[in-house]
């Protein structure tokens, strides 16, 4: 993933500003109750600047070892500073991307963990079978999604703002983004679909409270998490203009003096693979019938999976991305005057 502004400044904040009123709420839920055993093997996906990776460096004993990997260099930076004396020696951080394929050997390690970083992936189910790959018989696999539900009070508004301005084609695609949030009986079919057994959905219930809709739309969380697809969802110059003034003003006037509360349901979904494993179950999108699929199969295996067994600290390596996502279009319905005086 290459460097840019944006990914400097959102390593600079993320701890401040993101950390504590998202990521670590999703991370507390994988790190409750969790049991490491003896000299195990720990990988984290996604791991951002290192939470909760460091956390459980703390609770490994001497011999454990973690592996973190994030496609993003610049937050790897943040981590590797964290992590002080131990990067290198009990922690090893990697600049990779868990898409398309992981690139460990089977059977590696006693815990996978991902927190929030399945959504960001083309196909979870798909990571899922993967992490099960990578994972000993008899190894735990830990992540943490947002659930159906979450930010339902914005896309309530912006819904009511699509039908009352005839944006017809916009709310086919705001409905097809929003179905996107997996309800707690999906996100365990995704689990016993990657070939996961003993699965459990934990749920939590949390709201993040606005003073504004400017404030709400400034927010980091909000900044860096996922306006860019609501404002690619609106489309683009004035049509996206136009929907995100309504939206401004259809807040301000909701909600007057009073905070604009949105919901957040946060799932902890985990499971274990079994000793004696079957091969993962993914449901076909045109038919809905689910069939096993061998993870080898998913996609093509990288030249030196075999060898990725014995973790290394990979330095500066950086992967190099050339698409870009982000939709990064001025709002100009937040905007104040004077910048431009």
């Amino acid at each position: 993933m290459k460097r840019s502004h944006k990914l400097e400044k959102l390593a600079r904040i993320y701890d401040d500003e993101i950390l504590p009123i998202w990521s670590q709420r999703f991370g507390r839920m994988i790190l409750r109750g969790l049991e490491l055993p003896q000299k195990s093997m720990i990988l984290d996906v996604a791991c951002g600047t290192g939470y909760p990776a460091l956390e459980l460096v703390r609770r490994m004993d001497e011999q454990s070892r973690l592996v973190a990997i994030d496609p993003a260099s610049v937050m790897l930076d943040v981590a590797r500073r964290k992590a002080g004396d131990l990067a290198g020696k009990r922690v090893f951080f990697r600049s990779e991307a868990a898409v398309p394929r992981l690139r460990f050997a089977d059977g590696v390690y006693d815990l996978v963990v991902c927190n929030l970083g399945i959504t960001e992936m083309p196909d979870p189910r798909r990571a899922l079978a993967d992490f099960r790959r990578v994972a000993k018989p008899g190894g735990k696999v830990v992540v943490t999604v947002p659930l159906a539900g979450t930010f339902q009070e914005f896309y309530d508004i912006y819904r009511e703002v699509l039908v009352k301005h005839d944006r017809n084609q916009t709310l086919e695609k705001l409905e097809k983004h929003v179905a996107n949030y997996p309800d707690p009986e999906q996100a365990a079919q995704w689990m016993q679909a990657a070939g996961l057994e003993d699965v459990a959905v934990e749920v939590e219930e949390f709201v993040l409270l606005f003073k504004s809709a400017r404030e709400f739309f400034f927010a980091p969380v909000i900044d860096f998490g996922p306006l860019p697809r609501w404002k690619e969802i609106a489309g683009r110059g004035q049509e996206l203009q136009d929907i995100f003034w309504f939206i401004k003003e259809a807040i301000d006037a909701y909600f007057g003096d009073r905070a604009f509360q949105v919901t957040v349901k946060a799932g902890c979904l985990r499971g274990t693979k079994p000793t004696a494993e079957p091969l993962p179950e993914l449901e076909d999108e045109e038919t809905g019938r689910v069939a096993r699929v061998d993870p080898a199969e998913l996609d093509p295996a990288p030249a030196d999976a075999s060898v990725a067994a014995i973790p290394i600290d990979s330095g500066d390596l950086e992967l190099v991305d050339d698409h870009e996502h982000d939709h990064d279009e001025e709002l100009e319905a937040f905007k104040d005057p004077a910048e431009d005086e």
